[in-house]
């Protein structure tokens, strides 16, 4: 089977969050179960001052967007063995950051995205290559399987190609102006309530739910979250519509990035037969950032952006608690400025009880997961989550709000008779402190947490099982496109 991955972001080429973890991992895990599978992305300007080796150009197109046509050349690179091709125009992808700047969103995102989902299949035209199915992520992407039922699907290249779109995150929908929708190069006819028209805007994710052949989201039950009021981000009318074609598939952990059997970000490897070394570790993380090298006091781990979706809110309000009871904290992340800020003035207040380390340091993430006893996310939502498969696999166990993928792979003592875990329902800091709470005494208990430690790190979420589930939904989409 021919497979197309569209999206605006691969790890390991360029990432802002969770979506660029999908695209740069599920590939390789599909290319396993022997499928031909190939990724187009934004020829970026971080790609192109990177140690990437990027080959081209291969090709040159213009890109008509509506009256007017913009030139694209098409680069390529590899992942694994997977051939990789970026689009690129300097114009609109040579920029220094991907979406938008600290002063807000790239007005002409619109237009950049269009570019990119008309240059997708004027490309693989000049490249012969006519996908079976064409996976799309993300409103980014969203132009692609409205093209496709509207426009390219009536080119016999494209005739027999299913769409599976993809929802990482429902809030981000690409809402823009109604005046956007002729610099995409539509004309007024995609203006309705079956496609593009919302509330007097343009909504391209609404559009790509109504024109793809199937749409998933990355766990069950943020899928069916989001066809409720409260997180539909109003559009659970358009979901539950399609509810016969919209599933829940929970994103797997790359195991080869991310195992304290070998990651040589750690001073002591160890594994759920020599979980001891997590001590080492513990030590080490609290050395190399000033705190007290305390036994008794439990280290608690957050690597997060920092933003309320992320339940910052609940961690702020519980940062004096957290000092009384002698807890220690180390946070990563960077966000909100007004989070930043607290955090800030909290680390540089509490002396070694809460260390701050502001932006993103993959080795001392990596120190973080191995090092503390206790990873916190408390989030207000969660489609999937990736930190809490990381701390399991870690032996650092969760304590997590109930929603979303947290839902789906931290499971409570009071719910299981082989915890994971712990977890809150309502959204609030006392909720969130009676669960870490509960937390702690286990982990005095030595022994019951030894044995969650253990059971935690053999849990298996990698890719294989999901990317088995996406493999059946391409079939059935093929199967469903071509009767």
């Amino acid at each position: 089977m021919k497979v197309i991955f569209v999206a605006s972001e691969v790890a390991p080429f360029v990432k802002t969050g969770g979506l660029a973890d999908v695209t740069g991992s599920l590939p390789k895990a599909l290319k396993h179960l022997g499928h031909d599978v190939r990724i187009i992305l934004p020829f970026y300007k971080d790609i192109a001052e990177g140690s990437f080796e990027v080959s081209g150009p291969l090709l040159h197109a213009e890109v008509r967007l509506g009256a007017t046509a913009e030139a694209g050349v098409l680069r390529q690179t590899s992942l694994d063995g997977i051939p990789v091709y970026l689009i690129e125009k300097d114009g609109f992808f040579g920029r220094d950051f991907l979406y938008s700047t600290p002063a807000g969103d790239y007005r002409d995102n619109p237009r950049r995205f269009a570019f990119f989902c008309r240059g997708v299949l004027e490309f693989l035209k000049l490249l012969n290559f006519s996908p079976d199915v064409f996976h799309c992520h993300d409103w980014q992407a969203a132009c692609i399987p409205i093209l496709l039922k509207n426009e390219a699907g009536r080119d016999p290249f494209f005739g027999n190609s299913s769409v599976l779109f993809t929802i990482h995150n429902l809030a981000y929908q690409g809402l823009f102006p109604k005046e956007s929708l002729a610099e995409m190069g539509f004309d007024q006819t995609y203006y309705s309530i079956d496609c593009l028209e919302y509330y007097g805007k343009v909504n391209l994710m609404k559009g790509a739910i109504l024109s793809a052949d199937l749409v998933n989201t990355v766990s069950e039950t943020y899928c069916a979250e989001i066809q409720t009021p409260v997180q539909g981000c109003g559009l659970d009318g358009v979901l539950k519509a399609r509810r016969s074609d919209l599933s829940g598939i929970l994103n797997g952990l790359d195991y080869t990035e991310w195992d304290p059997a070998t990651d040589t970000n750690l001073l002591t490897p160890y594994t759920a037969s020599t979980p001891e070394g997590k001590q080492d570790n513990k030590k080490e993380l609290q050395r190399i950032l000033g705190m007290k090298q305390s036994e008794t006091s439990p280290l608690l781990g957050i690597v997060s952006r920092l933003t309320a979706q992320k339940g910052l809110d609940l961690v702020a309000k519980l940062l004096p608690r957290l000092a009384a009871e002698e807890m220690q904290l180390v946070i990563l992340g960077s966000g909100e400025e007004k989070y930043v800020r607290l955090l800030q003035q909290a680390s540089g207040s509490k002396g070694n009880n809460i260390s701050f380390n502001f932006g993103f340091e993959a080795s001392l993430a990596h120190k973080i997961y191995a090092g503390c006893d206790i990873f916190l996310m408390p989030s207000h939502f969660e489609p999937c989550g990736l930190g809490q498969l990381i701390a399991l696999h870690y032996g650092t166990v969760p304590v997590v709000r109930k929603t979303g993928g947290l839902a789906d792979t931290v499971h409570d003592p009071r719910d299981s008779s082989e915890p994971t875990g712990f977890a809150f329902g309502p959204y609030s800091s006392s909720a969130l402190w009676e669960a870490l709470t509960r937390a702690v005494r286990v982990w005095r208990a030595k022994e019951q947490w030894e044995t969650m430690v253990r059971r935690d790190m053999r849990l298996d979420f990698s890719w294989h099982h999901s990317a088995q589930k996406y493999d059946d939904l391409y079939h059935r989409g093929i199967k469903t496109k071509r009767g």
